[in-house]
């Protein structure tokens, strides 16, 4: 009884909306993923060709975090100003630029660089997928809709599981994944403009002025921060952690990112229960909670360095938790800024994106100049500590001020998903008991 339940409010909650654009904005963000993180999953290949430092390492996977940070402000605003099918249509094309590049080129770390600066581009399809699939959801669908997009970035777990087997194992050669990733990219393209449709809620463009407004809204930062740790620790991770089990616990290739594959299959698969549990208990509840169990995870490992067991434990869990994060945090998103989506999601997930350049950078200053392995997930096991705290202590001046500004919204809303105690979901419906 208590499966169909919950079967059924999922089904009646994707109906609410538009199912087929919400599939092609997931397909959209998975293929993009899946390229945006092929460096990161080809990081152990690419580094014995080049003979790369610790630092070059570091640096290399991190640069398409900081492309995509970039462009992913652009995309932003040119989602809101041209609609986000026509953007994501056309970034899907640019991409295979610099994957044509990576193919026939990349003969050296510079030139590499600039690849993966332009492999941003597909970082970037954050800001056009969650605002086409978000427009198409009422308030009380909005954890679920997000959460489904969202988990596009399970894209990553295609680029760490096979991009490494292709090319060992099939001999294909770490050139030659990026020239096969092209093919995915066109059909992903084809079933996006089959598929995809603009949702008529879909705001008039209101010109740059209101987006440069929405940087005085302190709101705005928080958001940042927070996602800045979790997504940014997702993906920062996600590309480095292929380079720490093969230098560090001396695995293959292909073992390290089989491993990897596995962290990344948990964030990616709990990121829609991250926004589901914030429809439920509330996005800044679940946050904390998850905040902590980050901040515990990744303390251990970095003080400890255990067995590789072990460590594979920790990391997954963190790795876990981060992904969770991510859904709760876009569950609160669309909550504060629903008429401006496009652009704080461009402007939230550029702090994702520079989150993520932070982390694989930090590791490999402190590996190669210090011989120090652990002590940057330390450092990040407190920024996750701050967040918790932040959320812990500002959670109800925030409920209180978000509430008015539901309530004085032009939109006719019930602001219940911020707010538990606004809307009553049964326990069965959530955990299907």
């Amino acid at each position: 009884m208590g499966n169909s339940r919950k079967e059924t409010h999922i089904i009646s909650s994707l109906k609410s909306g538009h199912p087929k654009t919400l599939f092609s904005a997931f397909l959209y963000f998975d293929v993009s993923f899946m390229v945006w993180m092929l460096i990161g999953a080809l990081s152990v290949l690419i580094a014995k060709d080049l003979h790369l430092s610790a630092f070059q390492k570091g640096f290399l996977v991190s640069v398409p975090l900081l492309g995509g940070a970039f462009f992913r402000i652009l995309l932003g605003l040119l989602s809101d100003r041209f609609g986000p099918k026509k953007v994501g249509m056309t970034s899907l094309l640019v991409t295979i630029l610099p994957l044509g590049w990576a193919w026939l080129g990349g003969k050296s770390f510079y030139e590499l660089l600039v690849v993966a600066l332009f492999l941003g581009i597909a970082g970037a399809s954050f800001a056009v997928a969650l605002p086409l699939a978000s427009r198409w959801y009422p308030r009380e669908n909005q954890g679920i809709a997000m959460g489904i997009a969202g988990a596009g970035n399970s894209g990553t777990l295609i680029a760490v599981f096979l991009a490494p087997t292709l090319a060992v194992t099939y001999h294909v050669g770490w050139h030659g994944v990026f020239g096969l990733a092209i093919i995915p990219v066109l059909v992903v393209w084809l079933l996006f403009s089959w598929l995809a449709k603009e949702s008529p809620m879909t705001p008039a463009p209101a010109g740059i002025r209101p987006y440069i407004e929405l940087l005085k809204i302190k709101d705005l930062w928080w958001f940042c921060l927070f996602y800045g740790t979790t997504f940014g620790g997702f993906v920062g991770l996600t590309s480095y952690l292929n380079i720490l089990y093969h230098d560090h616990y001396g695995l293959s290739a292909i073992t390290a990112g089989n491993i990897t594959g596995l962290a990344v299959l948990s964030g990616s698969f709990f990121r829609p229960v991250g926004g589901i549990l914030g429809d439920r208990f509330g996005g800044l509840r679940i946050l904390t909670a998850i905040y902590l169990l980050v901040a515990l995870s990744f303390m251990l490992f970095g003080l400890f360095l255990p067995m590789a067991s072990v460590a594979i434990f920790l990391l997954t869990v963190g790795i876990l938790s981060l992904g969770m994060g991510n859904g709760a945090v876009f569950q609160l998103v669309p909550q504060r800024f629903s008429s401006q989506i496009g652009v704080v999601s461009g402007i939230v997930g550029a702090a994702g994106g520079v989150g993520g350049f932070f982390l694989p950078s930090l590791f490999g200053v402190l590996r190669e100049y210090w011989g120090l392995t652990g002590a940057g997930f330390v450092v990040f096991s407190f920024i996750a500590l701050f967040c918790a705290t932040v959320v812990f202590f500002k959670r109800k001046q925030w409920e209180q001020e978000w509430l008015h500004f539901q309530k004085t919204s032009s939109e006719s809303v019930e602001g219940a998903q911020i707010f538990p105690s606004a809307v009553r979901v049964p326990m069965e419906v959530v955990f299907g008991g």
